[in-house]
């Protein structure tokens, strides 16, 4: 892990309307006072599930996985966190344990918040607290949307195109004519977790999406050009 001296906050070519990290200049400087700067390489543990939370996680760049396991050292893939997404908050509020393991997917640049520095700093903030509750309702629609996606869909085909949906609003973007874009980052073994199923099913739909012409991947980049038709399966 190695330290770097803090980058401003209001110039990061990052911040989105409506992320932690986009809070107002005044209240933003005094959190970028409690905070430094750690980069990890790809593939680096974060902090691991049930360890106490001590800190919490701004995501600067980079990109990680969430994971949760079982006493049977089962493992599921929960989400990709991108830039502006805030690691460890409910077990930082709730004074609890992380409920995830983080990885990094690829290199990282972080900003870890100590949580009684983080609490005083919300303390102090109402318009923390009102983005610290946002955040926590985003977390809800995130697991909303993978319980509808194994419960619901009742096809492989509809289950992998709401997982590219989902990755793609959450740490992809929107272009100028409708379709998203976002990094490829989880092999087909690790879809195939996320929408369970098997490796070879998850390469086979994919490359019947491509031929539909309603996905293309190119350079670890994957467009979806026709979100909507992902959405109608079923």
């Amino acid at each position: 892990m190695i330290r770097q001296a803090p980058v401003g906050c209001a110039a990061c070519a990052n911040r989105r309307p409506g992320w932690f990290c986009s809070l107002g200049a005044a209240v933003l400087a005094e959190l970028e006072l409690a905070t430094s700067t750690i980069s990890l390489p790809a593939q680096s543990a974060l902090f691991t599930q049930g360890e106490d939370a001590r800190c919490l996680y701004l995501i600067c760049g980079g990109y990680l996985k969430l994971t949760a396991g079982d006493y049977r050292e089962r493992q599921m893939i929960v989400r990709v966190a991108g830039p502006g997404s805030m690691l460890g908050l409910y077990a930082v509020l709730s004074h609890g344990v992380y409920e995830v393991s983080a990885e990094t997917l690829t290199a990282a640049q972080l900003r870890p918040v100590e949580r009684d520095r983080f609490l005083g700093f919300l303390r102090s903030h109402k318009e923390a607290q009102m983005r610290a509750v946002q955040c926590i309702c985003q977390e809800y629609r995130f697991a909303l949307q993978d319980a509808c996606r194994i419960a619901l869909a009742e096809t492989v085909a509809a289950r992998l195109g709401r997982l590219l949906l989902e990755l793609a609003t959450q740490i992809g973007e929107q272009l100028d004519e409708g379709s998203f874009r976002f990094p490829l980052l989880l092999t087909h073994e690790e879809m195939a977790s996320m929408a369970c199923t098997t490796r070879e099913t998850v390469t086979r739909t994919l490359g019947q999406f491509r031929k539909e012409g309603w996905v293309s991947i190119e350079d670890s980049l994957i467009t979806l050009h026709q979100p909507e038709r992902l959405q109608a399966l079923d």
